[in-house]
């Protein structure tokens, strides 16, 4: 029985499910609602069957072999898929955020886009996750290369679907470039594995792989890094991300950012440690170092932002920053022999991956809510919607929670684990490479109290206080639909931290079947009461132990109160200030509450400080009538890297347009020097 589910056609009924959705989809556009329905339902259904063919191929004692391997008489037109228990993980994280993402649709969709042709939005995002369960699942580089083009060009169409606004356009050809110079690199990864193993087949280029010479490998290192590091949005390859996840649909954006980047991770893993079994120290402490800047500087640009999804954008990068640790450390025990630690960091990299998808998912979608009911992401425009929105605000401050690495919830579990694979490579490599570690621990540690300082100021300038524009006033609750997406998610968060133990072994069994880790034994243990162990007893946690103690002293302290002021009188009235009705002028925003962290960090933020004075007229300098202050933020990538690279790129072309003379005996004798160096090439 599993094994007829587990076939080419379990497979082919998977991405048939959402081909047919964005075929209908296009061919009902003509009526909103038809297509809406239409495009989400059948997303909802191919999501379905991907959860449980996913768990299925996880849980199995051998994963399925190739789906499908259409050879053609040219090697290189050969079609080939292979699930793995990697794959089968990624596919599970995928189908299980899409399914959600797309009951949120239902509601979102019908009422946020009635100017847009919703039809148009239907196909693209079909094809969109169609296109990232083949990333995931295709055995041959040409093949993965065609899925990659699907996902990008689709995610690209749906970051511009708000087409009127200017700055969306923007955002989308930018990250339009940025993901085909990533594709870019990648084909030349590939090329270069080609030249040396003679094949585009993953399991053949594995078999292979100690013919590419160890200067070939670490050039094939290097572009692959850069390549997936920009789908992936870790500095200072992230530029195009804060600007294209928010301007993409609330629904889309939860699958951009929980799902789309984890793709670059998947292949990461797949390169550099289930293609490359034998690889040098430098590579791995190489990720380390990317994953440690990338989760402080992701969280102290989140700190800056006041653009709700940018804010949540730059989290995104933050906590790929997280999952680079577990997966970078997992290279340098690989690399050292020390194959129990390594895979007890991959087993922190994936359940990070699994935990921030179901997170930052559920942050997008509400988010998403709360731009619908206020038509704008301007948090200083938001304030008092708990009692407007107050399940959405429930929802939210679940998914900050998550986030910011409180217990019992799952995103602490997986930073947990981290910490321990990061501690592991303190008490174990040598002095060099340990000190690394140490930062990396330093990094994660201050990256958490960030984090948590930043949701601090996102739920308090969103859901408190006193509502500081009209639209907040009036917001309402979002439909059932959406709130049944968010409502599930926000349970996710719950059961995968209280049952972390589980989870983790599940995922070890994911570990173990990457590379050589199938001879390790997994360096913790989980018992009956969800305790994990690690290292025999140097660490231990309980998720259901913790989240009883949080209900023990909920409880204490309720009844507490409830003695100790059960016979006061509680008043209701008007806060006193000074006679002056308390408005909402008079409340903290949230540039005023990072804005001390930031000049703490003003060496690395550069902030910046603009003071308007408008006076009455000219002769009264002293009595102005409005003074303002502008506060910012410079982006040194775009200032010292970028822009100057820019800079360069122009004259360059400037210098080689010279060439270009319009004689077409020019352009001949160009083609004729080609030819000529790529035959003395061949030749020798």
């Amino acid at each position: 029985m599993i094994e007829a589910i587990l076939s080419s056609y379990g497979f082919g009924a998977l991405i048939a499910s959402f081909a047919i959705g964005a075929v209908g989809a296009l061919a009902l556009r003509k009526s909103d609602t038809a297509a809406n329905v239409w495009s989400n339902a059948f997303a909802v259904l191919g999501s379905a069957w991907g959860i449980v063919y996913a768990l299925l191929a996880v849980t199995a004692v051998s994963a399925p072999e190739y789906i499908v391997d259409a050879s053609a008489a040219f090697p290189l037109l050969s079609v080939s898929f292979h699930i793995d228990k990697l794959s089968a993980f990624f596919i599970f994280v995928i189908s299980l955020i899409a399914f959600l993402c797309s009951i949120y649709g239902m509601g979102y969709v019908r009422h946020f886009y009635k100017k847009y042709n919703i039809g148009s939005l239907g196909f693209f995002y079909n094809f969109f996750i169609a296109g990232m369960l083949l990333v995931v699942s295709a055995s041959n580089a040409l093949v993965f290369l065609i899925a990659w083009e699907i996902m990008s060009v689709a995610s690209y169409f749906l970051v511009v679907y708000e087409r009127n606004d200017h700055r969306n356009v923007r955002a989308g050809f930018l990250y339009f470039v940025m993901t085909h110079i990533g594709t870019a690199f990648i084909l030349l990864a590939f090329l270069v594995m080609y030249k040396f193993t003679g094949s585009f087949q993953f399991a053949a280029i594995a078999h292979n792989i100690a013919s590419i010479p160890p200067f070939a490998a670490s050039v094939v290192f290097v572009l692959a890094l850069a390549g997936f590091g920009t789908k992936a949005g870790i500095i200072p390859l992230h530029i195009w991300l804060p600007d294209a996840h928010p301007a993409a649909p609330s629904h889309v954006s939860a699958l951009m950012s929980g799902v789309m980047i984890k793709t670059g991770i998947y292949m990461m893993i797949k390169i550099f440690l289930d293609v490359f079994t034998d690889i040098p120290l430098w590579w791995g402490l190489t990720v380390l170092v990317l994953g440690a800047v990338s989760s402080l500087l992701g969280v102290l640009y989140a700190l800056t932002e006041h653009d709700l999804k940018r804010l949540l954008a730059y989290h995104s990068i933050e906590n790929i920053g997280i999952i680079l640790l577990g997966v970078g450390s997992a290279m340098v025990f690989s690399s050292s022999g020390m194959l129990p630690l390594a895979a007890l960091g991959i087993v922190a990299a994936l359940f990070h991956t699994l935990n921030h998808a179901t997170f930052k998912s559920l942050l997008f979608l509400s988010a998403g809510a709360v731009v619908s009911a206020t038509h704008t992401r301007n948090i200083e425009e938001y304030g008092g919607l708990i009692k407007r929105m107050p399940q959405t605000a429930f929802f939210f401050l679940i998914g900050s929670m998550a986030i910011s690495a409180l217990p019992p919830f799952n995103g602490f579990f997986s930073e947990w684990l981290t910490f321990q694979a990061l501690f592991g490579g303190i008490l174990a490599l040598p002095s060099a490479a340990s000190w690394i570690f140490v930062l990396a621990v330093g990094a994660l540690a201050l990256t958490g109290g960030l984090a948590l300082a930043c949701f601090v100021k996102a739920v308090g300038a969103v859901f408190l206080a006193r509502p500081r524009s009209e639209e907040a006033r009036h917001a309402k609750e979002s439909s059932f639909s959406m709130r049944t997406g968010m409502a599930f998610l926000a349970l996710l968060a719950l059961v995968f931290g209280v049952f972390s133990g589980s989870v983790s072994l599940t995922i070890g069994r994911v570990a173990r079947d990457i590379g050589k880790f199938g001879a390790a034994e997994l360096p913790f243990a989980v018992s009956p009461l969800e305790q994990i162990s690690v290292q025999n007893g140097f660490a231990s946690a309980s998720a259901p132990a913790i989240a009883m103690m949080f209900i023990v002293a909920a409880c204490i302290a309720a009844l507490g109160l409830r003695a100790a002021y059960r016979k006061q009188k509680v008043v209701i009235g008007e806060t006193w200030d000074c006679g002056t009705p308390p408005t909402s002028r008079a409340e903290i925003t949230a540039t005023a509450f990072s804005r001390s962290i930031i000049m703490i960090f003003k060496g690395i933020l550069k902030p910046t400080k603009q003071t308007g004075i408008e006076y009455r007229d000219a002769t009264a300098r002293y009595f102005p009538k409005a003074r303002t202050i502008t506060l910012g933020i410079s982006d040194i990538y775009r200032a010292y890297l970028y822009e100057p690279l820019q800079v360069a790129l122009t004259k360059f072309s400037e210098r080689v347009k010279t060439i270009q003379s319009g004689n077409i005996n020019a352009y001949v004798l160009y083609i004729f020097v080609a030819l000529l160096v790529l035959l003395v090439y061949v030749i020798l």
